[in-house]
């Protein structure tokens, strides 16, 4: 037995050998080339699914994956050209109505024939680096149809013309333009941008620029505005509707510049409607609307800003350096109380309580304020006369009011010693006079400076307010020289 030799075992190909009838690939292409056929003539229903994709897959598994691929191409490219000519012939209206109904038939088509080839789909093709089956239908529909010859320039004729017609007032088939813009948008971001979105934001800026040199010749501000706004909304109707959301940006940008940018300064400045005059007859709709609008654009709102603050300090000078308004210092804060409160209603509701229109504002009144060298007095007189008689009968929630509308306008004062020294004797004559109406006014008054200035600007005044409150009046001489000291 040891010195038996060991067999060698080898294993050996079947004698018998597959033979793939010669023919194969061509007869079982023919089949599918059928059937393709049958997808795209609308007689789908006869044809056994399950049976089709077999010989799909065994034309991929017996290494025919290239013919089956290109005689996909083929067949498709075929059928193309034959819709092309059918969309061609449509007339008028139909031209649109034609391709959205062969778009959505190539598409039922496509779903079909990627089921049978999905073999090939997820094997041939990744391996050969060629183009999926969806998206190579896609492809050879945007080759053949889109941009055929006959039928490029025309459907962007067509959709262009139908937009110019809805913005100037037609009603038109916006469920129509939603499939076929969106047909374009499937056929990749390159398609729907060069073959629509750009000619149209072209034609978009021509149709506003013209339009807007017409409404700003007969116009006055405020409906020019109102103009500018109702288009701006209807472009932004068109998007939510029928355009790509990505074309939001881009549109708005073309009716801001050619309806706004452009005309930014003729409209703040506009004769009898402008900036000022809107302002002055407090349209606040008006303001806010330019706000909102002017917004939108590159210096919009320091442009705004700057005419507000210019005509504010200009009538705030005339104010405080108006002869008539200098007899009568009550009414010379009054004045000044109502402005600001005028701005702080205009800011508030029409500059959604912008902080730079805020400061402006506040800059302005303390520039005009400080003109006036009398105003550190006049404020003081003011208080001393709501003081003495002003707030009688007046609810405690309405004299806070108006006790921080006065601390407003002491916050301006550059020289606030001066308006100290006035407070002082006119708190004196008040409590000696006993002519004050209420102390609690008095006491929170005292409070606000206190809060504005700090302890040393008041201590002195409330101790002698407390002592006034707890003697007797005969026992108050020589009080105002307390309080003066």
């Amino acid at each position: 037995m040891s010195n038996q030799k060991k067999r060698n075992f080898q294993i050996e190909a079947f004698k018998h050998r597959v033979v793939v009838d010669p023919k194969y690939a061509d007869k079982t292409w023919k089949v599918l080339e059928h059937a393709i056929h049958e997808i795209y003539n609308h007689n789908a229903s006869g044809l056994s699914f399950e049976e089709l994709y077999r010989n799909a897959y065994n034309m991929v598994l017996h290494k025919f994956g290239e013919k089956l691929y290109s005689g996909l191409v083929t067949t498709m490219t075929s059928h193309l050209k034959e819709i092309s000519k059918s969309i061609e012939a449509a007339q008028g209206g139909m031209f649109l109505e034609e391709m959205n109904r062969k778009w959505t038939d190539h598409n039922k088509a496509l779903q079909m024939i990627r089921d049978i080839l999905m073999y090939m789909d997820r094997t041939y093709i990744p391996s050969t680096q060629k183009t999926p089956v969806h998206e190579l239908g896609l492809n050879l529909w945007r080759d053949n149809i889109i941009r055929s010859s006959k039928i490029q320039t025309r459907l962007l004729n067509t959709l262009l013309e139908l937009v110019l017609r809805e913005r100037t007032g037609e009603v038109i088939d916006r469920g129509l333009m939603r499939n076929i813009i969106k047909m374009l948008m499937d056929l990749g971001p390159s398609v729907y941008q060069e073959d629509f979105e750009n000619p149209f934001l072209e034609v978009s800026a021509e149709f506003y620029r013209g339009e807007s040199q017409k409404f700003i010749e007969c116009c006055d501000c405020g409906d020019y505005l109102k103009k500018a706004e109702r288009r701006l909304n209807e472009e932004l109707d068109r998007v939510t509707h029928y355009l790509d959301a990505r074309s939001e940006a881009k549109i708005t940008n073309v009716v801001e510049k050619e309806m706004i940018a452009n005309h930014m300064l003729r409209l703040v400045h506009m004769d009898n409607s402008g900036l000022v005059n809107m302002l002055l007859d407090d349209k606040y709709e008006d303001l806010g609307r330019m706000y909102n609008l002017f917004r939108r654009v590159s210096n919009g709102l320091s442009t705004i800003r700057e005419v507000m603050t210019s005509h504010l300090r200009e009538t705030g000078k005339q104010l405080v350096t108006d002869p008539e308004s200098l007899k009568d210092p009550v009414e010379f804060v009054q004045r000044l109380l109502d402005e600001k409160d005028k701005y702080d209603s205009i800011i508030r509701l029409s500059f959604s309580n912008d902080k730079t229109f805020l400061n402006a504002l506040n800059s302005s009144f303390e520039f005009f304020i400080n003109l006036n060298n009398r105003s550190p007095e006049f404020i003081s007189l003011f208080v001393d006369d709501k003081l003495r008689k002003g707030l009688k009968g007046v609810s405690e929630e309405d004299v806070e009011i108006i006790l921080d509308k006065v601390m407003m306008l002491f916050r301006y004062l550059q020289e606030k010693d001066v308006y100290e020294k006035y407070y002082k004797q006119h708190l004196a004559k008040r409590l000696l006079s006993g002519k004050t109406v209420s102390d609690d006014a008095e006491r929170s008054l005292i409070v606000k400076l206190k809060t504005e200035c700090g302890y040393q600007f008041t201590s002195k005044l409330e101790g002698h307010v407390y002592r006034y409150e707890k003697r007797p009046r005969i026992q108050c001489k020589g009080f105002m020289q307390a309080i003066l000291s």
